[in-house]
């Protein structure tokens, strides 16, 4: 295998890989302690959610490692876990076992997809704007989701926002884990997030908000989601728009993920092609059907794996590393257990700017592909819904094309997608 690694094309040394693997698990290990605590509020056991979060992560890293040999590490969605816990589950009210079958159809459909080139097909046909709006909006989404959990904003019957809980010791030691996270990362120390979460738990043990209850431990058992899943209707057709954001948004994030960290490292061809990119979206496919087995939301494909890039990753070498790490971090069980929300939900509001700020972007373009982009970036955090939010911009869109008489932009697949929308609008609101 380190022959294929480490081959006269690849001229990063072993030392380097490892060195970069070490970073970028550092930088995304913020989602053993965030991930546990968005699917524990569906009524998921919470230890176990962690030991599916460690395998789902060390599978997928894996997997792209010795697949696709891309310095890029996987772990669940820090977007679509949001979408499984808040909305699924809290909005739809359909059960934690019945979202992990339809995690486990999307991981089925997108593995399909990428045998027949379906993808290329849905990259193709979804407007640019809307890429852009779809990820911004669940950024916003993210940040709503991270002041919720602090209760920073909360319904007021004569304000949009309740502030009332802002001088809370709570929420200020949260505004001082985000603030850290700037201060850190604005000097690139490595592993930013996770060293500020545990700078606050710290400071929570020391005012007495959180009980000590050790750093080592045998894992959790996995016995209280393991295999748990449920199908469901494929009649319910609520449900099944439903998976289809689950594929959606995993496809696009996946893909636009894989070209940024991908161009960092230079492994794009001059012609803009990704040699392995059918093996890289197997492997993510692969460790969504796993994930969903095992008991966690979809995996995707990190951003911070640029870190790791920036340090010298460029070869496969680099995510298998990563997934050595996240097994290793099986045995941190308490230390992560210990972990309270102001701790964590930094975490999610600074990647919600990460996420949010591609919305520039969107300026650049002509008012026709602007206006739905931002209606689908707003609608999200506003409508709390990413499905109502992706919805929405498609109607726009098409609205806009039609208006304004831009039949280059007319295709059957833009109907198609937009009948979805439609459909979707009158079984959610009738």
């Amino acid at each position: 295998m380190l022959k294929t690694f480490l081959s006269k094309k690849n001229i990063s040394h072993l030392k380097r890989e490892c060195i970069a693997g070490l970073t970028t698990f550092l930088t995304m290990s913020y989602i053993l302690a965030v991930n546990p605590l968005i699917l524990g509020s569906t009524g998921m056991d919470k230890g176990a959610v962690f030991v599916a979060t460690c395998l789902a992560a060390a599978l997928g890293s894996f997997l792209m490692g010795a697949l696709a040999n891309y310095p890029i590490a996987l772990a669940p969605s820090m977007s679509l876990n949001i979408y499984f816990a808040y909305i699924v589950v809290g909005q739809l009210a359909y059960s934690w076992q019945i979202t992990l079958g339809a995690v486990f159809i999307s991981g089925c459909l997108f593995a399909m997809m990428t045998f027949i080139g379906v993808r290329q097909w849905l990259i193709h046909f979804l407007p640019f704007s809307l890429k852009i709006g779809i990820m911004s909006g669940i950024g916003f989404f993210l940040a709503l989701i991270g002041l919720k959990n602090l209760n920073l904003i909360g319904l007021h019957p004569h304000l949009f926002f309740d502030f009332s809980h802002f001088f809370q010791i709570e929420v200020l030691l949260a505004l001082l884990g985000l603030f850290l996270i700037f201060i850190l990362e604005r000097y690139h120390v490595i592993g930013a997030i996770f060293i500020s979460i545990l700078i606050i738990t710290g400071l929570g043990i020391l005012f007495h908000l959180v009980s000590f209850s050790g750093i080592i431990a045998a894992p959790p058992s996995l016995k209280p989601i393991f295999l748990k899943l449920q199908f469901p209707d494929i009649f319910d057709l609520k449900l099944m728009f439903a998976t289809l954001i689950f594929l959606f948004v995993a496809l696009f994030d996946n893909t636009g993920t894989l070209i940024a960290v991908l161009s960092q490292a230079k492994l794009i061809s001059e012609n803009g092609k990704i040699k392995k990119l059918p093996q890289a979206l197997f492997a993510d496919s692969l460790a969504n059907i796993v994930g969903a087995l095992l008991g966690t939301s979809s995996t995707g494909s990190y951003i911070e794996s640029a870190t790791g890039v920036r340090a010298g990753g460029r070869t496969g070498l680099t995510a298998i590393v990563v997934s050595f790490f996240f097994l290793l971090s099986l045995g941190f069980a308490p230390l992560i257990n210990m972990i309270p929300p102001y701790a964590s939900s930094p975490a999610l509001i600074y990647v919600a700017f990460l996420m949010s700020k591609n919305l520039k972007y969107l300026f650049t373009t002509e008012l026709i592909e602007l206006i739905p982009g931002l209606i689908t970036a707003f609608a999200i955090p506003l409508s709390f819904s990413i499905a109502t939010g992706v919805t929405l911009g498609f109607l726009s869109h098409a609205v806009l094309i039609v208006l304004t008489n831009r039949r280059e932009k007319i295709s059957w697949g833009i109907g198609f997608l937009t009948f979805l929308s439609f459909l979707y609008l009158i079984l959610q609101f009738t």
